[in-house]
């Protein structure tokens, strides 16, 4: 097998449980902004609906066509207003709970831990996130990851977001590697697989969802833990 000097991850998705983390937090709004009694039919839909928006305000916001301050408000009014909510203050405040009521528990893939042990004592590890610096700041001190990576990129912090190749470059530079001899371990396809691929670096998809494609990987794992069998 190849032999690696570093290797990166990605954060949200790949480590964090994004998905069991965002089901708390909404699962509290939901109840502290009384959204039901203002006739949203019930949480399963909200989120349907929020998903929705969510997604393409990030599709915007990683080509730099709005600012986070616009994401972070405006998929709560528009997924508000579908149902007839038209409220400020509730926007503002689910779009301030998100951010700062998300990150307050460690919601870590299972295996997690264990397999970040297992590597930072045979490789530098390194991180690279879109998501926003302060949030994902608060998650590395909660789950207490700091413990196991040399250096963190956010998109915030390199001016530019992944899939695009000057991210990657730019903490590479900072982690004083190169793409020949690293590998990128992350969950999502067109930003994480591609984005690595795009710099000449291997790539680890971690497919926990165990989704069908057709795109070559150089790995491609279902539990964190395989990469402690891999490298």
């Amino acid at each position: 097998m190849k032999v690696y000097s570093s290797i990166f991850f990605d954060l949200d998705r790949t480590i964090w449980d994004f998905d069991a983390s965002a089901d708390d937090s909404f699962n509290r709004m939901f109840i502290k902004y009384g959204l039901e009694e203002l006739g949203v039919p019930s949480l399963v839909v909200f989120r349907e609906h929020y998903e929705r928006h969510n997604d393409l305000l990030w599709s915007w916001y990683r080509k730099g066509e709005i600012l986070k301050e616009v994401l972070n408000i405006k998929r709560f009014e528009m997924t508000l207003a579908d149902f007839g909510i038209s409220d400020t203050l509730i926007a503002v405040g689910m779009s301030e709970d998100y951010v700062t009521v998300n990150p307050e528990k460690a919601f870590l893939f299972p295996g997690a831990i264990e397999s970040l042990e297992y590597l930072s004592q045979k490789y530098p590890l390194h991180l690279i996130t879109n998501g926003f610096q302060e949030v994902q700041e608060q998650k590395f001190r909660i789950a207490r990851l700091y413990l196991y990576f040399k250096t963190v990129t956010t998109s915030e912090e390199a001016g530019i977001k992944k899939p695009e190749p000057g991210i990657f470059n730019f903490a590479m530079e900072k982690a004083n590697c190169t793409a020949e001899d690293s590998i990128y371990i992350g969950d999502d396809l067109a930003v994480d697989v591609t984005g690595a691929l795009n710099v000449g670096m291997d790539q680890a998809f971690f497919n926990e969802k165990g989704i069908r494609h057709k795109e070559k990987v150089t790995f491609e794992i279902k539990c964190l833990t395989e990469l402690m069998e891999i490298f």
